[in-house]
């Protein structure tokens, strides 16, 4: 190669066109390349996946996509730069504060802050200062430091020091971005000036360990958010009232369905209400696993550690801090993070023919995974969990067919609750096990089966498995947020780590592929999401008090029992507090009860009953049978809405 083409670089354009450039040419040089209009309107750029400053250097061949303020990721960059103009506000009102970091997030930003106490007042205070530096409008330039001067800068903020010690150590000089007379450590990216920021508030504060590491310091996070105009965030601020009204947490307290107390950090506890939905998401799962030919067993949650040494858990979640383990008698052991090693075992105890596959395990295991106490939130992260896990062995040549089956129930069943699912093929990430064969066998494997269904679906690469890529379901919150429940993984690697075999036809001993899948993910983070999803109204098979009968006067409890008798194949409770008709209907309601049944003298002398649904619809006069019956067709079709009153 010449001297010359060492100073040239390829850059490969979203189109798929290449344009070289001279080596260490910036994301906003090739923009101009591609033509003067662009070159202006460039805020950032996308280099290899990674979003970076229109002033980062490009040394090396890449892939380029140029952000525009048009561009999805400039909501990113904007926030990036109302992060600094937080941290600018806070250091004018509070300068003994120390900063630490402020990065953007999926539709807000926080910055983690030391040595100041943060209250409502104060961060009134800090947002009126915020907006004044947004009106004055400052630009926002890129400025570098030799690495001395950079140590100078911070010598009283030993946060900002550890960072250049660290995520900065080869970097010389280094990145600062100055807005008048603030300026902070930083690689960007960020848009031209504070000006840029139309709407802009901060919302809350929470502790964060410095480095999320529970022995070092406690920090105050403060969370904002910003928008390019006031009519955006306003928008924003409404979806947030309401996804508030919606907050699983909030809801689980009022119908008393769960609790997350403090002596079980991270870990559930289901309520008799709560269990009552969680027992019909069992049952519903278990009749799929049924259809699917999956065999019902049960592992146990604690293990010695040397069973995921082999699957190769031990080394994966270990290094995360993300398993339980302790030693006693000079044996390590654990509480397991997933169930497919104790699956692999029953596999692996009998001899197995190729006519004997599939098999097939299914299991309601609880697992436990060491998350972060600052992680932890509600039901949706957790530390304890159970899944409606399973796994098939199955030959190669069954993958097709298993992958399928197996779509087309999660897909049904999503759709009985009323999800809308995004479908993710997550392929091989940077620590993955296995060689790349298995892993493009295992890829086309589960895109060939997602397009013979018929369903859309995205590429997000390297979010596998470290065993093997897979297809994740994943929904949205009440607040927008995207939480993955059910999984389908195909997996090549535990069979050859745990020595798993069936004999072939060949009479020889061969590896089986092992399909890992979650129909409903695990129920404490699908019950938050049917929660908000339903907002606390749960169909009628769902709920947990599904009929509440209500007398209108002591004199008519005895019939109010005889009708409960009826009606005991459903949850029934009989309202027998001495409250008027109108209170004990407002109380049901606002129980979010589906159906409440009133019965007086005229009811009780003619056998029937009035009813009244949680919409506030009502027909008198009503057989007990008519509505037993319907009321039976509506629970077994899992109806999502009431229909008995029309």
């Amino acid at each position: 190669m010449s001297q010359n083409d060492t100073q040239q670089i390829v850059v490969t354009l979203p189109d798929g066109s290449e344009l070289t450039v001279a080596r260490g040419s910036t994301v906003e040089d090739v923009a101009y390349e591609i033509g003067p209009g662009l070159g202006r309107d460039t805020v950032a750029g996308v280099v290899d996946g990674d979003l970076v400053a229109k002033e980062a250097p490009l040394t090396e061949d890449v892939e380029l996509v140029i952000v525009t303020d048009d561009s999805d990721e400039y909501l990113d960059v904007l926030r990036h730069s109302a992060a600094h103009v937080f941290a600018q506000a806070l250091q004018r009102r509070y300068p003994e504060a120390k900063l630490t970091i402020g990065p953007w997030t999926d539709d807000q930003f926080y910055y983690d802050v030391y040595g100041v106490d943060l209250g409502s007042e104060e961060l009134e205070e800090i947002e009126e200062e915020a907006h004044r530096i947004i009106e004055e409008d400052l630009d926002i330039e890129r400025v570098e430091y030799d690495r001395e001067e950079a140590f100078e800068k911070y010598e009283n903020n030993r946060f900002k020091q550890d960072i250049l010690e660290t995520e900065a150590a080869d970097e010389d000089p280094v990145s600062f971005y100055r807005q008048g007379e603030f300026e902070d450590l930083c690689r960007g990216p960020h848009v031209d000036s504070t000006g840029e920021i139309g709407g802009f508030t901060l919302l809350e504060t929470s502790g964060a360990y410095w480095r999320g590491e529970e022995e070092n310091e406690m920090l105050t996070r403060v969370y904002g958010t910003a928008f390019p105009s006031e009519s955006d965030l306003q928008e924003y601020l409404e979806r947030r009232r309401e996804a508030a009204e919606r907050d699983h947490r909030k809801i689980g307290r009022e119908l008393d369905l769960f609790s997350v107390p403090d002596h079980s950090p991270g870990c559930a506890h289901f309520h008799p209400n709560g269990m009552a939905i969680r027992r019909e998401l069992e049952e519903y799962a278990r009749s799929k696993n049924d259809e699917l030919g999956y065999d019902e067993i049960r592992t146990p949650e604690l293990n010695k550690a040397e069973l995921w040494k082999k699957s190769g858990h031990y080394d994966h979640f270990k290094e995360e801090g993300e398993m339980f383990v302790w030693e006693q008698d000079e044996t390590e052991y654990g509480l397991k993070p997933m169930n497919c090693a104790n699956h692999a075992y029953i596999y692996g105890s009998q001899k197995h023919s190729y006519r004997d596959l599939p098999v097939r395990f299914s299991e309601f295991g609880t697992c436990y995974r060491n998350e972060q106490s600052g992680e932890l939130s509600g039901l949706l992260r957790v530390r304890g969990f159970t899944q409606d896990d399973g796994h098939a062995f199955i030959r190669p040549d069954q993958i097709h067919d298993e992958i399928s089956r197996t779509l087309d129930i999660i897909d049904g069943m999503y759709a009985v609750f009323g999800l809308e699912v995004m479908y993710r093929l997550e392929t091989r990430p940077e620590n993955s096990a296995g060689g790349d064969e298995l892993w493009e066998q295992s890829e086309s494997a589960l895109e060939e089966a997602l397009q013979d269904e018929g369903i859309d679906y995205e590429i997000n690469e390297g979010e596998g498995a470290f065993y093997g890529p897979k297809i994740a379901f994943d929904v949205e919150d009440a607040l927008g947020r995207e939480w993955t429940i059910g999984t389908v993984q195909l997996d090549f690697v535990q069979p050859e780590r745990l020595d798993l075999t069936y004999v072939n036809e060949e009479n020889e001993e061969v590896r089986p592929v092992m399909v890992h899948r979650a129909l409903l993910g695990t129920f404490e983070r699908f019950l938050a999401i049917m929660i908000e999803h339903y907002n606390g109204k749960f169909p009628l098979w769902l709920a947990p008090e599904q009929i509440r009968i209500l007398p209108v006067s002591d004199e008519n409890l005895d019939y109010a029992r005889e009708v409960a008798d009826e009606l005991d194949e459903f949850r029934v409770e009989i309202e027998d507090r001495s409250w008027t008709v109108g209170k004990k209907i407002q109380t049901a309601h606002d129980d979010n009860v589906p159906y409440m049944l009133v019965v007086g003298d005229d009811e009780t002398a003619s056998g029937t009953v009035s009813v009244r649904d949680r919409n506030e619809r009502e027909v008198s006069d009503v057989g007990l049978a008519e509505f037993r019956d319907h009321v039976r067709e509506e629970y077994e079709q899992k109806q999502a809405e009431l229909t008995f009153v029309e």
